[in-house]
């Protein structure tokens, strides 16, 4: 299995809404020239310092206007605040103009005050998403609509077989398994009450064991697997770059009552699963996560470091050329 690598962004850099499109873009053009397979959006409504995209699919437009090769993803489209109907015909036109790129990444939400303005209330989100996921596969595989004349146009079929679910949990990652669904794990994840400190991977394996067990026969697996890595050229500059952002991530999560496990510069970034430093580091980082031999994709995120463009680009080059190779066909006998 030759791994797939991508660069995804939550849009954040500190500037006007449009120079964050337009650095966003900037950095999905880099990524493709240095051999980068895809590149994933976040959609976020409302809270400018969460994510700067509220219309993933229009941006992804403009994305595809400007790359040829590169896969274009969305990392997620929130679906229960969406009509379902209007994010199949979004998607399907899209399709056509990135010609055949388009991966369409779905959850149910993660902030409770996002839902109020679209009538919905944060405890309704999960049926809600069942109801727009079935209403938004039923229009891509050309089911009736309302009437029997009315059909999706233009027709997308092939969307129902690159949809990805995000999920914290292993029933979610069970449900995506049965359904054929790609399988999107999370940056970091918070551990159980009864075990706070558990390791990255120790939470996430068990999602892929729910989801492999549930795939039906035939069917080829897709898991996607984030991680925050930030690479520089030196120790020093990363953790330079990294230390203003990530303390600032530790202060909001001490603020909204949780405990921070040391104070350290380290036990920041191991408590936020980020892979700082220069390209041996985080590699060596990287060789102890047991989940990676496991994934199909892997997605890179500078979040919630809060680096400048140009040191952005430039961890984006010190993947691609140091880090990728190993990762493209990296097996679980071979982590080092």
């Amino acid at each position: 299995m030759t791994r797939r690598i991508g660069f995804f962004t939550r849009l954040l850099e500190k500037v006007s809404a449009q120079q964050r499109y337009r650095l966003a873009t900037e950095q999905i053009q880099h990524a493709e020239r240095l051999g980068f397979d895809s590149a994933w959006i976040a959609q976020h409504h409302f809270h400018e310092a969460e994510g700067g995209l509220p219309a993933p699919l229009v941006f992804l437009a403009h994305a595809a206007a400007h790359t040829r090769t590169i896969r274009l993803g969305t990392a997620i489209i929130t679906l229960p605040m969406e009509n379902a109907l209007r994010v199949a015909e979004d998607a399907a036109v899209l399709d056509l103009l990135a010609e055949g790129r388009l991966e369409i990444g779905l959850g149910s939400g993660g902030t409770p005050a996002s839902f109020l303005p679209f009538g919905l209330t944060f405890e309704q989100r999960a049926a809600a998403f069942a109801d727009n996921l079935h209403q938004l596969l039923s229009a891509w595989r050309g089911d009736s609509l309302g009437h029997p004349d009315n059909h999706l146009y233009p027709a997308a079929p092939q969307l129902a077989q690159r949809v990805w679910i995000a999920t914290f949990s292993a029933e979610g990652a069970a449900r995506a398994g049965a359904a054929g669904h790609g399988l999107m794990l999370s940056r970091t994840q918070p551990g159980p009450a009864e075990d706070p400190a558990r390791a990255l991977d120790a939470i996430q394996n068990p999602l892929i064991d729910a989801y492999l067990a549930a795939l039906p026969a035939g069917v080829a697996p897709r898991i996607l697997a984030s991680r925050t890595a930030f690479v520089a050229d030196s120790d020093a500059w990363a953790r330079r770059v990294a230390e203003p952002g990530i303390r600032h991530q530790a202060q909001q999560y001490r603020a909204a009552g949780h405990a921070l496990r040391g104070e350290s510069l380290d036990d920041i970034f191991a408590q936020f699963d980020a892979h700082i430093g220069d390209p041996a580091r985080v590699r060596a980082a990287l060789a102890q996560d047991s989940v990676l031999p496991r994934v199909t994709d892997i997605s890179f995120q500078v979040h919630s470091v809060e680096p400048s463009h140009a040191d952005t680009l430039r961890s984006i080059e010190l993947i691609a050329e140091q880090i990728a190779p190993w990762l493209r066909t990296l097996t679980s006998q071979e982590k080092s």
